[in-house]
């Protein structure tokens, strides 16, 4: 982050906050035009610090109650078993984020259903269909304690 100033880092924590915002109430927060807003909005996409623009979902509202983070091991570790599980895992749309992690496990998924139910079915219909799935350890999430913005300060 060293090409980037700090009026940058506030717009893009502003965006981070809330997608939606426009170039005028982003001006309005940092005493600025729209124009430059604009300008630095589009250099910043263009140079990769944006991805994309998103919503953030409320779980409770669609009846996804159960948030379940699994660690997964395989059995095979050559690299042609990792890609064939990153493969499989995309067409599982329970799990909604995977990672390949270092230590006791290879893999660690989120995995959001609507309850108890819904994850037994994912466990016995989806995830032990997937080959190689040496051990699976489920960690349900009683409460989310702490969601942050990656920018710091």
């Amino acid at each position: 982050m060293n090409d980037i100033d700090p009026v940058d880092l506030k717009i893009l924590k502003l965006l981070e906050k809330d997608g939606l915002m426009t170039n005028r109430q982003i001006a309005a927060e940092l005493n600025l035009t729209t124009t430059p807003v604009h300008e630095r909005i589009k250099k910043l996409r263009r140079e990769g610090y944006i991805n994309k623009y998103t919503i953030e979902l409320n779980p409770k509202k669609l009846n996804k109650n159960l948030i379940v983070f699994c660690n997964v091991s395989l059995k095979e570790h050559a690299q042609e078993f990792l890609t064939q599980f990153e493969r499989d895992i995309q067409s599982v749309p329970e799990v909604v984020e995977c990672y390949c992690v270092s230590g006791g496990s290879d893999f660690l998924l989120k995995v959001i259903v609507a309850d108890m139910e819904q994850y037994k079915d994912f466990i016995l219909n989806k995830l032990a269909a997937i080959s190689n799935i040496g051990s699976a350890q489920s960690h349900f999430v009683i409460t989310e304690a702490k969601q942050a913005s990656i920018i710091s300060g």
